[in-house]
Protein backbone atom coordinates (compact mmCIF):
# COMPACT_ATOMS: atom_id res chain seq x y z
CA UNK A 1 0.00 0.00 0.00
CA UNK A 2 0.73 3.62 -0.83
CA UNK A 3 0.97 6.32 1.84
CA UNK A 4 -1.56 9.39 0.47
CA UNK A 5 -2.35 12.56 2.10
CA UNK A 6 -2.68 12.18 5.87
CA UNK A 7 -1.83 8.39 5.96
CA UNK A 8 -4.95 7.72 3.88
CA UNK A 9 -3.84 4.64 1.68
CA UNK A 10 -4.02 4.06 -1.50
CA UNK A 11 -3.86 0.67 -3.95
CA UNK A 12 -0.33 0.00 -5.80
CA UNK A 13 -2.48 0.27 -9.23
CA UNK A 14 -3.88 3.36 -8.10
CA UNK A 15 -0.78 5.28 -7.21
CA UNK A 16 0.52 3.85 -10.45
CA UNK A 17 -1.99 5.64 -12.06
CA UNK A 18 -1.82 9.09 -10.02
CA UNK A 19 2.22 8.95 -11.12
CA UNK A 20 1.16 9.51 -15.05
CA UNK A 21 -1.37 12.46 -13.91
CA UNK A 22 -0.19 16.45 -14.75
CA UNK A 23 -0.69 16.82 -11.11
CA UNK A 24 2.27 14.65 -9.72
CA UNK A 25 4.46 15.38 -12.68
CA UNK A 26 4.37 19.05 -11.32
CA UNK A 27 4.94 17.70 -7.97
CA UNK A 28 7.65 16.00 -8.74
CA UNK A 29 9.35 18.42 -10.28
CA UNK A 30 9.17 21.00 -7.44
CA UNK A 31 9.91 18.13 -4.92
CA UNK A 32 13.00 18.21 -2.59
CA UNK A 33 15.04 15.43 -3.90
CA UNK A 34 17.54 14.10 -0.86
CA UNK A 35 20.56 12.21 -2.16
CA UNK A 36 20.75 8.82 -1.08
CA UNK A 37 22.96 7.23 2.00
CA UNK A 38 25.66 5.49 0.25
CA UNK A 39 25.87 2.05 1.03
CA UNK A 40 29.68 1.73 0.50
CA UNK A 41 32.79 3.75 1.03
CA UNK A 42 32.85 3.64 -3.04
CA UNK A 43 32.26 7.35 -3.74
CA UNK A 44 29.09 7.49 -6.05
CA UNK A 45 27.67 10.44 -8.41
CA UNK A 46 23.94 11.88 -7.70
CA UNK A 47 22.53 13.80 -10.18
CA UNK A 48 19.42 15.83 -9.03
CA UNK A 49 17.08 16.77 -11.12
CA UNK A 50 17.75 20.86 -11.40
CA UNK A 51 15.04 22.90 -9.84
CA UNK A 52 12.82 25.06 -12.76
CA UNK A 53 11.38 28.02 -11.16
CA UNK A 54 10.84 30.19 -14.15
CA UNK A 55 7.04 29.08 -14.09
CA UNK A 56 6.22 29.90 -10.51
CA UNK A 57 3.94 32.74 -10.01
CA UNK A 58 5.25 35.62 -7.24
CA UNK A 59 2.23 36.94 -6.05
CA UNK A 60 4.18 39.32 -4.34
CA UNK A 61 5.51 41.11 -7.23
CA UNK A 62 2.09 42.20 -8.30
CA UNK A 63 1.99 44.46 -5.07
CA UNK A 64 4.64 46.58 -6.89
CA UNK A 65 4.04 46.14 -10.46
CA UNK A 66 0.75 48.51 -11.86
CA UNK A 67 1.19 47.78 -15.90
CA UNK A 68 2.35 44.28 -16.65
CA UNK A 69 1.16 41.57 -14.38
CA UNK A 70 2.42 37.82 -15.03
CA UNK A 71 0.32 35.71 -17.40
CA UNK A 72 -3.01 34.75 -15.49
CA UNK A 73 -3.16 36.66 -12.51
CA UNK A 74 -5.96 39.52 -12.22
CA UNK A 75 -5.91 42.37 -9.74
CA UNK A 76 -9.33 41.68 -7.93
CA UNK A 77 -11.35 44.83 -6.75
CA UNK A 78 -12.47 45.08 -3.08
CA UNK A 79 -13.48 48.56 -1.76
CA UNK A 80 -13.83 47.68 1.70
CA UNK A 81 -10.36 45.90 2.23
CA UNK A 82 -7.53 47.15 3.12
CA UNK A 83 -5.19 45.00 1.36
CA UNK A 84 -4.09 44.35 -2.30
CA UNK A 85 -6.19 40.92 -3.26
CA UNK A 86 -4.95 38.97 -6.54
CA UNK A 87 -6.86 36.04 -8.04
CA UNK A 88 -6.21 33.97 -11.11
CA UNK A 89 -8.35 34.27 -14.73
CA UNK A 90 -9.13 30.96 -15.00
CA UNK A 91 -9.30 29.98 -11.63
CA UNK A 92 -12.93 31.92 -9.99
CA UNK A 93 -13.04 31.70 -6.47
CA UNK A 94 -9.52 31.58 -5.91
CA UNK A 95 -8.12 34.60 -4.01
CA UNK A 96 -4.44 35.62 -2.89
CA UNK A 97 -3.59 38.10 -0.26
CA UNK A 98 0.10 38.81 -0.62
CA UNK A 99 1.81 40.37 3.02
CA UNK A 100 -1.35 39.85 4.58
CA UNK A 101 -0.33 40.02 8.52
CA UNK A 102 2.42 41.60 9.94
CA UNK A 103 5.28 40.35 11.37
CA UNK A 104 4.06 41.20 14.68
CA UNK A 105 0.74 39.00 13.64
CA UNK A 106 2.82 36.07 12.08
CA UNK A 107 4.70 35.82 15.63
CA UNK A 108 1.71 35.67 17.67
CA UNK A 109 -0.08 32.88 14.96
CA UNK A 110 3.81 30.74 15.43
CA UNK A 111 3.66 31.22 19.03
CA UNK A 112 -0.11 30.02 19.76
CA UNK A 113 0.56 27.23 16.95
CA UNK A 114 3.37 25.64 18.54
CA UNK A 115 2.06 26.62 22.26
CA UNK A 116 -1.75 26.10 22.79
CA UNK A 117 -3.30 24.80 19.08
CA UNK A 118 -1.76 20.79 20.08
CA UNK A 119 -3.76 21.45 23.40
CA UNK A 120 -6.39 18.62 24.39
CA UNK A 121 -9.20 18.57 23.68
CA UNK A 122 -7.77 19.76 20.26
CA UNK A 123 -6.50 16.16 18.52
CA UNK A 124 -3.28 15.86 16.52
CA UNK A 125 -2.07 13.26 14.35
CA UNK A 126 -0.04 12.17 17.73
CA UNK A 127 -3.32 11.15 19.90
CA UNK A 128 -3.92 7.96 18.65
CA UNK A 129 -0.49 6.85 19.30
CA UNK A 130 0.10 8.46 22.56
CA UNK A 131 -2.87 9.46 23.90
CA UNK A 132 -3.51 13.52 24.62
CA UNK A 133 -0.26 15.21 25.49
CA UNK A 134 -0.64 18.34 27.62
CA UNK A 135 1.85 21.20 27.47
CA UNK A 136 4.12 19.19 25.12
CA UNK A 137 5.79 22.66 23.75
CA UNK A 138 6.45 23.32 27.62
CA UNK A 139 8.01 20.29 28.21
CA UNK A 140 10.36 20.22 25.07
CA UNK A 141 11.21 24.23 25.98
CA UNK A 142 12.69 22.41 29.38
CA UNK A 143 14.25 18.95 27.51
CA UNK A 144 11.57 16.78 29.29
CA UNK A 145 11.53 13.03 28.19
CA UNK A 146 8.20 11.15 28.64
CA UNK A 147 8.16 8.25 29.93
CA UNK A 148 4.74 7.26 31.23
CA UNK A 149 2.54 7.53 27.64
CA UNK A 150 0.78 4.77 26.90
CA UNK A 151 -0.88 3.63 23.28
CA UNK A 152 -4.28 4.50 23.84
CA UNK A 153 -5.81 0.99 22.41
CA UNK A 154 -9.62 1.86 21.57
CA UNK A 155 -9.10 5.32 22.19
CA UNK A 156 -11.96 6.68 22.87
CA UNK A 157 -13.84 9.14 20.08
CA UNK A 158 -11.46 8.26 17.47
CA UNK A 159 -13.37 5.67 14.81
CA UNK A 160 -10.38 4.51 13.58
CA UNK A 161 -9.77 1.72 16.76
CA UNK A 162 -6.29 0.57 17.53
CA UNK A 163 -6.09 -3.49 17.31
CA UNK A 164 -3.32 -3.50 20.24
CA UNK A 165 -4.30 -3.61 24.07
CA UNK A 166 -2.99 -0.27 25.54
CA UNK A 167 0.93 -0.58 26.20
CA UNK A 168 3.50 1.92 27.56
CA UNK A 169 6.11 3.45 25.00
CA UNK A 170 9.50 3.64 25.71
CA UNK A 171 11.05 6.90 26.80
CA UNK A 172 10.82 9.87 24.72
CA UNK A 173 12.43 13.33 24.23
CA UNK A 174 9.37 15.89 24.31
CA UNK A 175 11.96 17.74 21.70
CA UNK A 176 11.49 14.01 18.96
CA UNK A 177 7.56 14.33 19.68
CA UNK A 178 7.12 17.80 18.78
CA UNK A 179 9.30 17.45 15.79
CA UNK A 180 6.43 14.79 14.64
CA UNK A 181 3.89 17.29 14.84
CA UNK A 182 2.21 16.89 11.30
CA UNK A 183 -1.16 18.20 12.38
CA UNK A 184 -4.05 19.23 15.21
CA UNK A 185 -7.45 20.38 14.61
CA UNK A 186 -9.22 23.16 16.58
CA UNK A 187 -12.97 23.80 16.59
CA UNK A 188 -15.10 20.97 15.50
CA UNK A 189 -13.19 18.19 15.56
CA UNK A 190 -12.16 16.32 12.20
CA UNK A 191 -12.39 12.34 11.73
CA UNK A 192 -9.43 11.45 9.26
CA UNK A 193 -10.44 7.73 9.24
CA UNK A 194 -13.87 8.46 8.23
CA UNK A 195 -13.40 11.80 6.72
CA UNK A 196 -15.90 13.86 8.15
CA UNK A 197 -16.51 15.85 11.35
CA UNK A 198 -17.48 14.19 14.21
CA UNK A 199 -19.70 16.77 16.36
CA UNK A 200 -19.34 13.81 18.90
CA UNK A 201 -15.53 14.68 20.17
CA UNK A 202 -14.97 17.37 23.25
CA UNK A 203 -13.85 20.20 21.47
CA UNK A 204 -13.17 23.95 22.36
CA UNK A 205 -14.42 26.30 20.42
CA UNK A 206 -11.70 28.28 17.40
CA UNK A 207 -10.09 31.11 19.81
CA UNK A 208 -11.45 34.64 19.45
CA UNK A 209 -8.61 36.11 17.67
CA UNK A 210 -8.68 33.60 15.29
CA UNK A 211 -12.14 34.16 14.21
CA UNK A 212 -11.73 37.65 13.93
CA UNK A 213 -8.51 37.26 11.58
CA UNK A 214 -10.74 34.76 9.94
CA UNK A 215 -13.73 36.64 9.29
CA UNK A 216 -11.96 39.45 7.99
CA UNK A 217 -9.35 38.00 5.38
CA UNK A 218 -12.49 36.18 4.52
CA UNK A 219 -14.31 38.76 3.14
CA UNK A 220 -12.76 39.44 -0.71
CA UNK A 221 -14.25 35.98 -0.78
CA UNK A 222 -17.95 36.59 0.70
CA UNK A 223 -20.96 38.01 -1.07
CA UNK A 224 -22.22 41.67 0.16
CA UNK A 225 -23.97 41.70 3.36
CA UNK A 226 -22.49 37.99 4.57
CA UNK A 227 -19.89 36.96 7.00
CA UNK A 228 -18.15 34.07 7.66
CA UNK A 229 -18.56 31.82 10.57
CA UNK A 230 -15.36 30.05 11.37
CA UNK A 231 -16.36 26.18 13.08
CA UNK A 232 -13.05 24.24 12.77
CA UNK A 233 -9.26 24.73 11.50
CA UNK A 234 -6.45 22.68 10.86
CA UNK A 235 -3.30 23.63 11.66
CA UNK A 236 -0.64 21.89 9.09
CA UNK A 237 2.92 21.39 10.66
CA UNK A 238 5.90 20.77 7.58
CA UNK A 239 9.30 19.86 8.63
CA UNK A 240 12.35 20.28 5.74
CA UNK A 241 11.55 17.63 3.54
CA UNK A 242 7.77 17.43 4.78
CA UNK A 243 4.68 18.01 1.37
CA UNK A 244 1.64 17.77 0.81
CA UNK A 245 -0.49 15.63 -1.66
CA UNK A 246 -2.60 16.74 -4.17
CA UNK A 247 -6.20 16.69 -3.08
CA UNK A 248 -9.43 18.55 -3.00
CA UNK A 249 -11.28 20.04 0.41
CA UNK A 250 -14.34 18.56 -0.12
CA UNK A 251 -16.04 17.78 3.68
CA UNK A 252 -17.74 21.07 4.57
CA UNK A 253 -21.32 21.60 3.91
CA UNK A 254 -21.30 24.81 1.39
CA UNK A 255 -18.46 25.15 -0.92
CA UNK A 256 -19.34 28.89 -1.50
CA UNK A 257 -17.70 29.64 2.19
CA UNK A 258 -14.20 29.86 1.81
CA UNK A 259 -11.23 27.88 3.42
CA UNK A 260 -9.12 30.73 4.52
CA UNK A 261 -5.19 29.68 4.72
CA UNK A 262 -3.10 30.98 6.67
CA UNK A 263 0.89 30.94 5.43
CA UNK A 264 3.82 31.26 8.41
CA UNK A 265 7.03 30.10 8.66
CA UNK A 266 9.38 29.32 5.23
CA UNK A 267 8.43 29.88 2.17
CA UNK A 268 6.78 27.11 -0.22
CA UNK A 269 5.66 26.13 -3.39
CA UNK A 270 1.54 25.84 -3.57
CA UNK A 271 -0.27 24.47 -6.78
CA UNK A 272 -3.02 25.09 -7.84
CA UNK A 273 -5.18 22.67 -10.39
CA UNK A 274 -8.15 21.23 -12.21
CA UNK A 275 -10.70 19.39 -10.95
CA UNK A 276 -9.06 16.51 -12.26
CA UNK A 277 -5.69 15.74 -11.42
CA UNK A 278 -4.83 15.67 -15.32
CA UNK A 279 -5.50 18.93 -15.07
CA UNK A 280 -1.91 20.75 -15.02
CA UNK A 281 -1.64 22.81 -11.95
CA UNK A 282 -0.26 26.40 -11.33
CA UNK A 283 2.32 27.17 -9.30
CA UNK A 284 2.82 29.72 -7.07
CA UNK A 285 4.94 31.05 -4.18
CA UNK A 286 3.77 31.31 -0.76
CA UNK A 287 5.50 33.17 1.92
CA UNK A 288 4.84 33.73 5.48
CA UNK A 289 2.21 36.25 5.97
CA UNK A 290 0.68 35.60 3.14
CA UNK A 291 -3.50 34.42 2.87
CA UNK A 292 -4.98 31.83 0.37
CA UNK A 293 -8.87 31.85 -0.07
CA UNK A 294 -10.65 29.38 -1.86
CA UNK A 295 -14.27 29.26 -2.70
CA UNK A 296 -16.61 27.97 -4.98
CA UNK A 297 -15.14 26.61 -7.69
CA UNK A 298 -11.90 26.71 -6.34
CA UNK A 299 -13.03 24.29 -3.63
CA UNK A 300 -13.53 21.54 -6.47
CA UNK A 301 -9.65 22.08 -7.92
CA UNK A 302 -7.16 19.83 -6.63
CA UNK A 303 -4.51 22.00 -4.83
CA UNK A 304 -0.98 20.85 -2.56
CA UNK A 305 2.33 21.77 -1.44
CA UNK A 306 5.07 19.72 -3.00
CA UNK A 307 8.08 21.92 -1.35
CA UNK A 308 9.11 24.14 1.28
CA UNK A 309 12.24 26.12 1.13
CA UNK A 310 14.41 25.39 4.07
CA UNK A 311 18.07 27.03 2.99
CA UNK A 312 18.57 30.51 4.53
CA UNK A 313 18.90 32.04 1.25
CA UNK A 314 15.58 30.83 0.13
CA UNK A 315 13.50 30.62 2.87
CA UNK A 316 12.79 34.59 2.74
CA UNK A 317 12.14 34.41 7.12
CA UNK A 318 14.54 36.76 8.12
CA UNK A 319 12.41 39.32 9.30
CA UNK A 320 10.93 36.79 12.00
CA UNK A 321 14.45 35.25 12.97
CA UNK A 322 15.04 38.85 14.05
CA UNK A 323 11.65 38.31 16.38
CA UNK A 324 12.70 35.58 17.90
CA UNK A 325 15.57 36.63 19.97
CA UNK A 326 15.23 36.21 23.71
CA UNK A 327 16.70 33.01 25.35
CA UNK A 328 12.90 32.29 25.89
CA UNK A 329 12.52 31.82 22.72
CA UNK A 330 15.15 29.90 21.46
CA UNK A 331 13.27 26.41 21.04
CA UNK A 332 10.44 29.04 18.58
CA UNK A 333 13.45 30.11 16.74
CA UNK A 334 14.92 26.46 16.40
CA UNK A 335 11.87 25.17 14.98
CA UNK A 336 10.77 28.05 12.30
CA UNK A 337 14.32 28.42 10.68
CA UNK A 338 13.57 24.82 8.91
CA UNK A 339 9.69 24.44 9.28
CA UNK A 340 6.05 25.86 7.46
CA UNK A 341 3.36 26.05 9.26
CA UNK A 342 -0.48 26.22 7.60
CA UNK A 343 -3.30 27.36 9.92
CA UNK A 344 -6.86 26.68 7.49
CA UNK A 345 -9.94 27.92 9.01
CA UNK A 346 -13.43 26.22 7.80
CA UNK A 347 -16.70 26.84 8.19
CA UNK A 348 -18.49 23.39 8.21
CA UNK A 349 -22.40 24.24 8.28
Amino acid sequence: MAASVYGAETSAATAADLERTAFRRAEKKYKLYKAPLPKSRKKITVTKPTLDLAEVIDFRTEIYETLHHQIGVIKVDCPDFDRPVFGLSDHPGFYFIPSALSIEEQCHWIRESLQSFPQPPNRTNLTPFYGPIYDLFDAAKRQEVFSNLENPGNYQGDSQKETMDSCKHPPIPATKLLRKLRWSTLGLQFDWSMRNYNVSLPHNKIPEGLCKLAKKMASPAMSKGEEFCPEAAIVNYYGPSDMLGGHVDDMEADWSRPIVSISLGCKAIFLLGGKTREDAPIAMYVRSGDIVLMAGEARECFHGVPRIFTNEESAEIDSLITQFTSKDEKLILDYIRNSRININIRQVN
